[in-house]
């Protein structure tokens, strides 16, 4: 599949184009020529990739809450978009504790409000709904999860992306059954992503980088836990190929849930990817293990099995951990050099993209 081809004056509306994987989307999708929509609120943290690459340059960058169901139509309406690419969210576990009524108002009825405004729509081909590794029922088994498995979550964010997933599904059912309608819906999964332009606090990589900028050795909490580690680009790759197929004719065959997690020896501990970013970063990097004083659960086992994606979409990660952890330290060298930034993000998207064998 060419992107180009597929992308190039495409009318897309993108959820959460403020945030960090949003951001990195919006300018993938402008350099493919696609003609996006944002609808997110403002950058969530500061400073922020979406300021620094000048985002929405190229684009049209609508700021609102997902939750404003009246504001969210006008702008959908305005947009008049063939795909919808839903990645505003509240995307922090232990953001989710402090706040679970916030999260589940984002995370559930933001979905449901998106789908219904795609439901009353017309024009509306192909829809793809993020959601996360963390909405399937975590058994702290040693193989990885399948898209068939049970959705559940122990804490707030994980369970509100499972109940993501069920609203999917009924919509799906309900009102974008194959061969009825002329929209297909598909939900995808993907893990622990890393990258430059991440800010977000309680987050391994930009807590390191924080860290590391200021010369304080990072603390870690469990260093034993293990997650599926991957570069940005790489389930926003499986985004757009999935996407592709669904505007398809064949797109009601695609329309399912999708796992997108990197090859098995990137399932790796917490430690592994510090020690990864300590060696890229030198400058006398360090990190040290701390208690957790709030005592919060987080899952300590969790990867995903991306077979489904690798045989029926043809995708297939490109970078394993440590070159993912050398790319996000090239991007904050590169900020601390004062480079510029979306210069330096559409380098790296060109240079995934060769190696995917695409071309921008």
């Amino acid at each position: 599949m060419n992107l180009r081809s597929v992308w190039g004056g495409r009318r897309v509306f993108l959820t959460g184009h403020t945030g960090f994987k949003g951001s990195w989307m919006s300018l993938w999708l402008s350099a493919l020529g696609a003609k996006v929509t944002g609808y997110s609120l403002t950058p969530p943290t500061t400073p922020s990739l979406f300021e620094l690459a000048n985002v929405a340059d190229g684009m049209d960058s609508v700021i609102g809450d997902i939750r404003d169901l009246a504001a969210m139509e006008a702008a959908f309406q305005r947009a008049r978009p063939e795909v919808v690419i839903h990645m505003a969210a509240q995307p922090l576990v232990r953001a989710s504790y402090g706040d679970p009524l916030g999260t589940y108002s984002t995370n559930v009825m933001g979905t449901a409000n998106l789908l219904d405004v795609v439901r009353r729509s017309t024009g509306v081909k192909a829809v793809v709904a993020i959601t996360s590794d963390k909405c399937y029922e975590n058994r702290e088994q040693i193989w990885g999860y399948r898209e068939h498995d049970p959705m559940g979550g122990h804490d707030p964010y994980s369970n509100s992306k499972g109940c993501s997933e069920l609203v999917v599904s009924a919509f799906r059912d309900s009102y974008f059954k194959k061969a009825e309608s002329s929209v297909a819906l598909a939900s995808v999964r993907a893990g622990n992503v890393i990258g430059g332009g991440d800010w977000a606090m309680d987050r391994l990589v930009p807590d390191a980088v924080r860290a590391f900028m200021d010369g304080r050795p990072l603390e870690i909490r469990n260093p034993g836990a293990v997650r599926p580690w991957q570069h940005v680009l790489e389930p926003l790759y499986g985004y757009l190929l999935l996407a592709g197929l669904l505007l398809g004719d064949n797109g009601a065959d695609f329309a399912e849930g999708w796992n997108f997690g990197p090859g098995s020896d990137s399932n790796q501990p917490v430690s592994s990817i510090v020690d990864a970013a300590v060696a890229s970063w030198g400058d006398g990097a360090a990190w040290r293990q701390v208690g957790d004083p709030a005592g919060l659960h987080e899952a300590h086992f969790l990867h995903l099995d991306c077979t489904k994606s690798k045989v029926r979409l043809g995708w297939t990660p490109v970078y394993d951990y440590r070159r993912a952890v050398a790319l996000t330290v090239e991007w904050f060298k590169a900020y601390q050099a004062g480079a510029d930034m979306r210069a330096v993000t559409l380098r790296q998207i060109d240079a995934y993209m060769s190696q995917s064998g695409q071309a921008l």
